[in-house]
């Protein structure tokens, strides 16, 4: 059994702060295993980060199948969550169950990611009844983008509020272990933080979430700028890349690679 279960990350409620993280591959997904990170989600953002598309939209089951398996074998303490791509579990309680079920079974998954609020609670339901731990995700869905109108702040207004409140007091009631916040005001992500009795995980959604979690592309710095404003970026690895591919090609056009030392 890993160190990190859905029942733990739940428990951590009032206790201690999640740091969680994205990954994609293996070679990151131990890393981030090794420092500790006790929930590593397979982010549907890998259809932006890694496979070139503009939104979450095109990202296939079948690819998030792929990459959540290299992340789960890199693995061996962290919860590894697989994010429900678009159109895999929208149809239907049942389609809901069967993809979902993949993951955990083909990919090597502990639980699964849905965006959406009350209008999930039927999956959420069925899922948790067959042994499926569920993350919720709420504010902004970037899978609801075209009907969001663009990459905005959600919750501003108290309809919305009112809104973003009763979708995440319907998750916990459903069953979900720990909920996402995207992109709404520090004090709605407080208010709804204080209304739930399983942690919140905030991105965008300021200090008082239970924890927090980034893209980790967005954190190394391998990402254009300008990066969303929540980000902080620790590294600038895309400039360490350039600088080391920059030396590389230098070193082969003036004949400095290969040296003596680099044959047999």
């Amino acid at each position: 059994m890993k160190t990190w279960t859905a029942l733990k990350i739940k428990q951590t409620k009032g206790r201690q702060k999640l740091c969680c993280l994205t990954a994609t591959d293996c070679a990151y997904a131990r890393l981030l295993d090794e420092a500790g990170i006790p929930l590593i989600l397979v982010g549907d953002s890998l259809a932006m980060t890694v496979l070139g598309y503009e939104t979450t939209l095109p990202v296939t089951l079948t690819e998030m199948l792929h990459h959540t398996a290299a992340v789960a074998r890199g693995t061996s303490a962290a919860l590894v969550v697989g994010d429900m791509p678009f159109m895999s579990y929208q149809a239907s309680t049942a389609q809901a169950v069967g993809n979902a079920g993949r993951f955990l079974k083909e990919a090597g998954a502990d639980a699964v990611k849905l965006e959406g609020g009350a209008v999930r609670v039927p999956a959420v339901r069925a899922l948790t009844a067959n042994g499926i731990p569920v993350l919720g995700h709420i504010g902004l869905t970037p899978q609801s983008i075209r009907a969001m109108g663009g990459y905005t702040v959600q919750g501003r207004k108290p309809e919305d509020a009112r809104r973003i409140l009763d979708d995440a007091r319907a998750l916990d009631a459903a069953g979900v272990f720990a909920i996402v916040l995207e992109c709404m005001p520090p004090a709605l992500a407080a208010e709804v933080t204080a209304a739930v009795s399983v942690p919140t995980i905030g991105i965008g959604a300021g200090p008082s979430c239970d924890g927090q979690i980034l893209v980790l592309h967005d954190v190394l710095g391998l990402t254009p700028e300008p990066a969303p404003k929540f980000v902080k970026r620790y590294a600038d690895l895309a400039g360490t890349v350039r600088e080391a591919i920059a030396a590389y090609r230098r070193d082969v056009e003036n004949g400095a690679y290969p040296a003596p030392e680099h044959g047999y």
